[in-house]
């Protein structure tokens, strides 16, 4: 599997009550395998996860479920990365 990069960062206009969905849909992709690390920053900006997926196209659609993506709250973006 490859590991995208997915960069959040908050919008002023950020709806506070997305913020534990899209916790809630971090854990669940985590408890899957899908996540390997996930924290926010700690000046409150925004916040990053490390996404395991086969593809781009499963990446992009993956991110695109995120309630973060679908409330419009954050400026999203994903980069694979070749970490090792």
């Amino acid at each position: 599997m490859n590991r995208y990069l997915i960069l959040l960062m908050r919008r002023p206009d950020l709806d506070p009550t997305v913020v534990p969905q899209h916790l809630a849909y971090l854990d669940g992709l985590r408890e899957s395998g899908r996540v390997e690390l996930s924290g926010g920053f700690s000046d409150k900006s925004g916040g990053a996860y490390l996404l395991h997926a086969n593809d781009l196209a499963e990446a992009t659609a993956i991110v695109h479920d995120d309630p973060a993506h679908r409330s419009g709250g954050w400026d999203i973006t994903m980069h694979e990365w070749l970490a090792h």
